[in-house]
């Protein structure tokens, strides 16, 4: 069954650039760790709600948008080496270089896809 790790995150507005650079070097080490696709989305249409939103899970503030990405994997196991495999590699850390998002404020899960069209 296929898995999926999603991730939101509030990224410098002026940053696209950077984070699609840095989006692009991630898809490839994840397609090279077994994942069958990545995702990355630039938020436009992010609005803040009244009791949760997107913006207000990532403490967004008024100079960042909200970015949102997932990973696909053949499965949960394909998926649990792959990050296993990410884990015990340092190098990769090297090639991917730094984050232009504070990962602190990034929100992510793992999830088994259950329908798609």
């Amino acid at each position: 069954m296929t898995y999926v790790d999603g991730m939101v995150a509030a990224a410098p507005a002026n940053g696209k650039k950077a984070y699609l650079d840095y989006a692009e070097r991630a898809a490839e080490v994840f397609k090279s760790l077994g994942a069958t696709s990545v995702v990355d989305c630039w938020g436009e249409t992010v609005p803040d709600g009244e009791v949760t939103s997107f913006p207000m899970a990532v403490k967004k503030t008024e100079d960042e948008v909200v970015v949102f990405s997932w990973v696909e994997w053949p499965s949960k196991e394909a998926r649990d080496a792959g990050w296993k495999a990410f884990e015990d590699d340092p190098s990769i850390f090297e090639r991917l270089g730094e984050m232009p998002f504070d990962g602190k404020r990034m929100i992510f899960g793992g999830f088994e896809k259950i329908a798609s069209s």
